[in-house]
């Protein structure tokens, strides 16, 4: 079978990789949850929305989200739950695109607009690797019964 070359990774150095980036992402978003709990006007317009929306409630939902979202890429990575990654990075460069089309419609700036676009298509990409990565290891694992899968 030929080398696994997503996101530039070799067949043996993909796992490391693949976790490496979901850790750093879950942390990423981590803070930003955090962010959002602490200094939510801030937050707000870094994300690309007028601060002056009232509604402290918002922001915390969004907290709330970013921080369980993250912690919850760091436990999958860390425990290698390629399909739980793979849906949570394709569902996650959803959301990705989805705040971009917010931020577009609230006439936010461009940059907050490129930052969501491109963290979709950086789950999207670690959601083929993950998928990749499950069906490597689906091919050689046994599974809970003791049968390899086909």
């Amino acid at each position: 079978m030929k080398s696994l070359t997503m996101l530039g990774m070799s067949r043996d150095q993909k796992p490391q990789r693949v976790v490496g980036l979901t850790l750093i992402a879950g942390a990423i978003l981590t803070i930003i949850g955090i962010r959002f709990w602490v200094f939510p006007d801030q937050a707000t317009s870094t994300f690309g929305l007028d601060p002056d929306n009232p509604g402290l409630g918002f922001e915390r939902m969004i907290s709330l989200r970013d921080i369980w979202l993250g912690l919850l890429a760091v436990g999958f990575a860390l425990l290698r739950e390629w399909r739980a990654l793979m849906l949570w990075f394709g569902l996650g460069a959803l959301v990705c695109w989805a705040d971009a089309t917010l931020v577009i419609n609230a006439d936010g700036p461009t940059a907050a607009v490129a930052f969501h676009a491109v963290s979709g298509i950086f789950c999207l990409a670690l959601a083929v690797s993950c998928w990749q990565l499950y069906k490597r290891e689906s091919q050689t694992t046994p599974n809970r019964s003791g049968l390899t899968s086909d």
